[in-house]
């Protein structure tokens, strides 16, 4: 009985032991799984980071991969509007609450997320909204902006109205500006706005592009509650440009540590259809005209190291739409300073 006993602690142990090894060993297996994973999705990254096709005696990769930037933006709206409808003649000169936030964005490879904060939302007195998606490559690049505001304020000539104060307008708009950079082997658009390239020499390039800018304008109910004397009135636009820019980065300093760049893209619209309604009769302003919209870009970047960087940078765009009874421009415009290190 006690070597029967004996002998079944001794093959119950042996099973627990070979269980045991036998999870030990599947863990490992999926741990090796996990991590092989991972070193083929870093090896792709890396590959397409440093597999870019430059000169590089103008445009180098960092040889580090991790990107990290802290950033202060400022960003701001003017609309200037005006036009006669039936004899009922309009004119508005407005901007937006200014948009201040503070943005941390972490970069590994070209792949990064953002996390921004605005104190005036956070104290509750800023209730616009506003989107901005940016990419700058070698030859590509594309900026897009869409902002929805209740905060326009400033003069208008609107019926017995003289003044505006907020939540009187509802403003939708959306700003889009692409670009093509021929001369992509020596001029980096993105050494100079996201600081994932190292420019070495000056060089410059022509750039072809596109815009797009559309959106509307109209009276909210809390206008006509504050004075019921006020027309209604609703300004939508469309407008969609082509055009050839050019672009320059000057690099200054014995180590290359100064960027400086300068761009402008001025486009010519080909298509629009802007219309200007008050109390329901509207006026049309639509086909080929000799309107524009102009994109500029301007930054400073000062490399402490190569590995530690700073700078500021001014996007703007800036439209010009005018006939015989509607005329709209809007500017609008994105103002950043910067600290970035690379990992």
């Amino acid at each position: 009985m006690m070597i029967r006993t004996v002998l079944s602690i001794i093959l119950l142990c042996a099973g627990t032991v070979v269980t045991t090894a036998q999870s030990v060993t599947t863990d490992s297996t999926h741990s090796a799984r996990k991590q092989s994973l991972g070193k083929r999705i870093d090896k792709k990254l890396s590959n397409s980071y440093f597999k870019q096709k430059y000169d590089t005696n103008y445009v180098v990769r960092p040889k580090e991969k991790w990107l990290l930037r802290l950033m202060g933006n400022y960003a701001g709206n003017y609309i200037h509007a005006k036009g006669t409808v039936n004899d009922v003649y309009s004119k508005y000169d407005l901007h937006t609450r200014r948009n201040t936030s503070l943005t941390l964005e972490v970069n590994y490879c070209d792949i990064a997320a953002s996390l921004s904060l605005n104190p005036d939302k956070l104290r509750g007195i800023y209730d616009d909204y506003e989107f901005n998606f940016e990419y700058h490559g070698q030859k590509l690049s594309l900026d897009f902006n869409y902002l929805r505001s209740t905060s326009l304020t400033g003069d208008i000539e609107l019926g017995n109205i003289k003044h505006l104060d907020e939540d009187g307008l509802r403003m939708n708009v959306v700003n889009i500006a692409g670009y093509y950079t021929f001369n992509h082997n020596r001029f980096s658009f993105p050494a100079a706005l996201y600081q994932n390239y190292y420019q070495r020499h000056s060089a410059g390039s022509l750039l072809a592009g596109f815009s797009f800018q559309g959106g509307s304008i109209k009276t909210t109910d809390e206008l006509k509650a504050r004075s019921q004397r006020a027309p209604e009135v609703h300004l939508t636009f469309t407008n969609v440009a082509l055009g050839l820019g050019y672009g320059y980065n000057l690099v200054l300093g014995q180590r290359s540590q100064w960027l400086l760049h300068l761009s402008a893209l001025p486009s010519f619209v080909i298509y629009k259809h802007n219309r200007l309604t008050v109390n329901k009769e509207e006026k049309r302003d639509h086909g080929l005209c000799f309107n524009m919209i102009f994109n500029e870009r301007a930054s400073i970047v000062y490399h402490f190291t190569p590995r530690y960087f700073a700078g500021a940078s001014m996007m703007m765009s800036n439209s010009i739409f005018d006939n015989d009874k509607v005329t709209v421009n809007q500017n609008k415009w994105l103002a950043r300073a910067f600290l970035g290190i690379r990992l």
